[in-house]
């Protein structure tokens, strides 16, 4: 019996986090995922700021970038980013803890268009985020039963 579509996307984020020490030594933790979603998290650490005590747009783009895989890898097809842009709406600050959702807006053939909105608890939307998937050869599980 196949795997329903979110269950297929849990194995395949399950199967990414254990591989992807980079995500993690920036202390992004992936809050949920289902088929063609994902939500990240981070907060801004020290090390994450620049001399105007802001958190610097690479990490902010770093945490969109790693929803927006999350959420297009969930097919079990192997898929990289095509394009991305990000637009800056507001700073980020020490302390403050960043939630990425990606969800994905079309998906037809090897492409996919997926939008990440970077926000702070209270709604503030810090930055928007939009990426361009292509899928290549490979699959990240043997079997998707």
């Amino acid at each position: 019996m196949p795997i329903d579509a979110d269950a297929l996307a849990r194995r395949c984020a399950d199967a990414m986090w254990a591989e992807d020490t980079a995500t993690q030594a920036l202390g992004m933790e992936l809050s949920g995922v289902a088929a063609g979603q994902a939500t990240m998290a981070m907060t801004v650490a020290p090390h994450m700021v620049n001399g105007h005590g802001l958190c610097h747009g690479g990490y902010i783009f770093m945490l969109a970038d790693s929803a927006f895989a999350f959420a297009c890898n969930g097919y079990n097809q192997r898929t990289v980013a095509q394009h991305c842009t990000i637009t800056f709406l507001t700073s980020a600050r020490l302390g403050d803890r960043l939630s990425a959702r990606a969800v994905e807006r079309a998906r037809t053939g090897r492409s996919g268009i997926y939008d990440i909105t970077v926000t702070r608890p209270d709604g503030t939307t810090v930055a928007e985020f939009r990426g361009h998937s292509r899928t290549i050869e490979g699959v990240l599980l043997a079997s998707d039963h």
